[in-house]
């Protein structure tokens, strides 16, 4: 939308040229194509089952996979509205002690995939760990059956771990609104004798509320998309019936038609934040002032901090801390794991190799819509990202079938020709996984380039042929450089987002094949937890490196949008 607001249609023709961009709006119309196949095999897939399968997963099990998804979804959105707003209203427009760690610290947990934090308070809150262990000495109380918590192994435990992991969605994009906000709005408000909380849940929130309900279905997406943390917790969701079906009972057109089933879910979320935004549009002037931080002491600043600060206890303190222990500790008695070292070169590997497809096919799409004047190149890019929408198991049971498929005309191909078989070299191989996790996060490397795109401008490429340079010497010598530290962003996201990856791991990695992820989902179902506690702690701190950059963006884009704000206000003064 950013590069058709800035590059006029008649510009957009001129900077066409016939031949090849036809061509690039080919590949960008096959990217779109390789993200739809799976949806459309799903169908076909599910379409196999038996006519009586249908009643048969009505009957015993959707009402229980769907209402256990139903309570998690609710409860998950609930707890994620009640803390994240809360703390994004506090660290916008109030100043108390610790702010300035809080700010960029309560988005820290989005380093922690939910399964790694399941996984650590599994053993955190264990009847014999270290919690219940010290409660009950603080207690005078010996024995465990005499006091014990309420068992984390239940759909509360499970809401309040992916809540724990998933709330800086929200944080990060109602902080901004509120930052963004107008000051004169709410000194109105005051003026006529409304409270600060009042002015708050009047106008401050229903302002912020597109931007709080864009964050919250990302929220709902994951959390529909979860299989780690519900199978360790013992919540039977539409995703964990899916892994079931396919892997315990041998069944992937009962898999297919369940996946079906969430995929409509997932449609009838993306369509009601849509209608919830379309129905929400409240513009601020460009030149409105930004509210000043009122200072909180006392009393009031100290409950400020502590409600801030438990969110990033819960979801990234406990869980590093703990892993960070029991790794040490495993190390200390039987050295350092080599298969973990193995482990990490073959996730590695393939989030390098997924991350280099994604990149590509982004380019590709960006590409066709920055020298193309077709539209159908911007519907090429929105039917490209819709990957991210879609859960890992999903994609996963969507993918199987055309790889397989494809395998087999291949084998019989090289029999018939060759007198050689091939085997499974794609639906056997890794090839399968980098495919999944490609489309999975091909919408990372296109919003980014696109934002990048719309930085520069249409002249340069006009330059560019004025000069008498190529279309793709243009894309080498200008666009490729211009846009290093856009494709640089989306490289680290999308590699490490990867490396986190569990649903389709599970389902499409080859026979024998063992990444990080998968190690630490082994070690949970065994009840080994300090022999995953080191894969755990290296995903843990991989998944730093694109929290803190997040953050350090985050700020400075807010920094810049304040002090235009401020400037433009100080000058129509």
């Amino acid at each position: 939308m950013a590069d058709a607001l800035l590059t006029p249609e008649p510009l957009r023709a001129r900077l066409a040229v016939p031949g090849r961009p036809s061509l690039l709006l080919a590949a960008a119309g096959l990217v779109a194509l390789f993200v739809l196949l799976p949806l459309i095999a799903l169908a076909a897939i599910a379409a196999e089952g038996s006519g009586d399968m249908w009643p048969h997963l009505i009957a015993t099990v959707l009402p229980a996979a769907l209402t256990q998804t139903g309570l998690l979804v609710l409860g998950v959105g609930l707890v994620t509205l009640a803390v994240a707003v809360p703390c994004a209203w506090l660290v916008a427009t109030c100043s108390f002690p610790g702010r300035a760690l809080l700010e960029w610290a309560l988005l820290l947990p989005l380093a922690v995939p939910g399964y790694i934090v399941a996984f650590s308070y599994l053993e955190v809150l264990h009847p014999l760990g270290p919690v219940q262990e010290a409660l009950r000495a603080l207690l005078g109380i010996a024995s465990p059956r005499d006091f014990r918590l309420p068992d984390v192994r239940s759909t509360g435990g499970c809401i309040l771990v992916l809540a724990a992991v998933l709330y800086p969605y929200v944080y990060l994009s109602a902080r901004a609104s509120f930052v963004l906000q107008s000051a004169a709005a709410l000194e109105v408000a005051r003026t006529l004798g409304a409270s600060r909380w009042r002015a708050f849940f009047r106008i401050g929130l229903p302002l912020a509320r597109p931007a709080i309900v864009a964050g919250l279905t990302l929220v709902l997406l994951e959390t529909l998309g979860d299989i780690g943390a519900s199978e360790f917790l013992g919540v039977r969701t539409l995703t964990v019936s899916i892994y079931s079906t396919w892997v315990n009972r041998s069944n992937l057109p009962g898999a297919a038609q369940i996946a079906l089933v969430m995929l409509a879910i997932v449609l009838m979320l993306i369509l009601a934040e849509r209608a919830a935004r379309r129905s929400r549009r409240f513009v601020a002037s460009g030149s409105a002032r930004p509210q000043a931080p009122k200072r909180l002491t006392g009393v009031a600043g100290l409950a400020a901090t502590a409600f801030c600060a438990v969110p990033v206890t819960v979801g990234f303190l406990v869980p590093f801390v703990h892993l960070a222990v029991s790794a040490a500790r495993r190390i200390a008695e039987v050295g350092f794991p080599e298969r973990v070292v193995g482990e990490a070169a073959t996730t590695a590997t393939i989030a390098a190799v997924a991350t280099v497809v994604a990149l590509g096919f982004g380019l590709v799409v960006t590409l066709a819509q920055r020298l193309t004047s077709a539209s159908l190149a911007s519907g090429f890019a929105r039917l490209a990202s819709l990957g991210y929408a879609v859960p890992g198991t999903v994609l996963a049971v969507g993918l199987l079938s055309p790889l397989a498929g494809f395998d087999n005309m291949l084998d019989a191909a090289a029999r018939e020709m060759l007198g050689i078989s091939t085997g499974l070299l794609l639906s056997g191989s890794g090839a399968a996984l980098v495919a999944a996790l490609a489309i999975r996060f091909l919408a990372i490397p296109i919003g980014g380039i696109e934002a990048g795109f719309a930085k520069l401008s249409p002249h340069l490429d006009m330059a560019a042929r004025s000069l008498g340079s190529s279309q793709p010497r243009t894309v080498r010598r200008i666009h490729l450089p211009l846009l290093r530290p856009a494709l640089a962003t989306a490289a680290l996201l999308v590699f490490v987002d990867s490396m986190k990856e569990l649903p389709a791991t599970l389902l499409l990695r080859p026979l024998g094949l063992e990444t990080l992820a998968t190690h630490v989902y082994g070690e949970a179902a065994r009840g080994t937890y300090e022999d995953g506690a080191l894969a755990a702690l290296v995903i843990l701190l991989v998944g730093l490196g694109p929290v803190i950059l997040l953050a350090r963006m985050s700020a400075s884009a807010l920094r810049s949008s304040s002090d235009t704000i401020r400037g433009s206000s100080s000058s129509g003064r």
